[in-house]
């Protein structure tokens, strides 16, 4: 399969599982580091009764140190002791990227999956409407061979947002506490630039330079993250800045609007509305940031 404007590991893993109509399917890495002489023993298992079976790294006769580096040996410990908190079945090693399951289960539980970042295995565990039957066999891990690891700050945070995703069923959309958090970064920004400016410049020059500064330090922490599988570049990146900053622009101007209403007409308390007019504010930029910016291409 070839994907055109789609990005994402696990993303591409449920394209795959969705598109064969072989009874069992598996994960696999590209770079050569998972042991694909066990895939007969892990199809065994999954034959002799088990739903999933995988390749782990951390029960007897496996092995890791041969193909992390030390940082990056300490960082899949943490999110594997951070994993194993969630997880409603007993598994070693949570973040594994070698299994192999039932085509016929993975088709049941799809609808669930969140289908971002890497870590599609524990997103199969965390969305199964009932416990798994788990096997784990054990692999040595084998230094790369090829490509480049894709662990970055983006994939950290996708990891731990698909963690809060599953311990609170779903119930507030990632990409948007996503988008909140890098607005609540971007008052940060915005402060500190009219702050500082405030030393040399009048107020209102001071306040454009801010906004300006926030609003684009927030295109950029979105394009960068928030919206990573949607990444603009080239051209594009020009005309989403521009689209965004228009979006935005229209948003500040409700904001006002808003506040203004609540607190001369409704009589509500000036905290009260200043955040609902922050608020509304939010929604509207996200809406328009998924339809209009970053939308997903079909």
């Amino acid at each position: 399969m070839r994907r055109v404007g789609r990005r994402g590991l696990a993303s591409a893993c449920i394209e795959g599982f969705l598109a064969t109509s072989a009874p069992f399917v598996a994960v696999i890495d590209g770079d050569l580091q998972h042991d694909e002489s066990i895939l007969p023993s892990l199809l065994a298992a999954v034959e002799a009764g088990a739903d999933i079976a995988i390749g782990s790294r951390h029960v007897a006769g496996g092995a890791s140190k041969s193909g992390f580096s030390a940082a990056r040996d300490s960082l899949s410990e943490a999110g594997a002791w951070l994993a194993r908190r969630l997880l409603p079945v007993p598994v070693s090693d949570p973040m594994s990227g070698f299994f192999l399951l039932r085509r016929e289960h993975i088709e049941a539980i799809a609808p669930r999956l969140t289908a971002s970042g890497f870590k599609i295995l524990l997103d199969i565990l965390l969305a199964a409407e009932r416990p798994l039957r788990v096997v784990e066999l054990p692999y040595r891990f084998r230094p790369r061979l090829s490509g480049e690891s894709k662990l970055d700050v983006g994939e950290l945070a996708a990891f731990l947002g698909l963690l809060l995703d599953k311990a609170t069923r779903g119930m507030v959309p990632l990409r948007f506490l996503g988008f909140a958090g890098v607005g609540a970064l971007g008052l940060v920004v915005h402060m500190t630039v009219l702050t500082l400016a405030l030393g040399s410049l009048g107020f209102q020059t001071a306040q454009a330079l801010a906004t300006v500064t926030a609003m684009g330090t927030n295109f950029w922490l979105n394009n960068r993250f928030t919206f990573r599988a949607e990444r603009l570049r080239g051209p594009s990146l020009w005309w989403g800045v521009s689209l965004f900053f228009l979006v935005c622009g229209i948003g500040a101007f409700a904001n006002l609007g808003i506040a203004r209403l609540l607190l001369q007409e409704s009589g509500w308390r000036w905290s009260f509305a200043g955040a609902a007019g922050a608020l509304l504010t939010v929604v509207w930029n996200y809406v328009m940031s998924t339809t209009l910016i970053w939308r997903r291409r079909q």
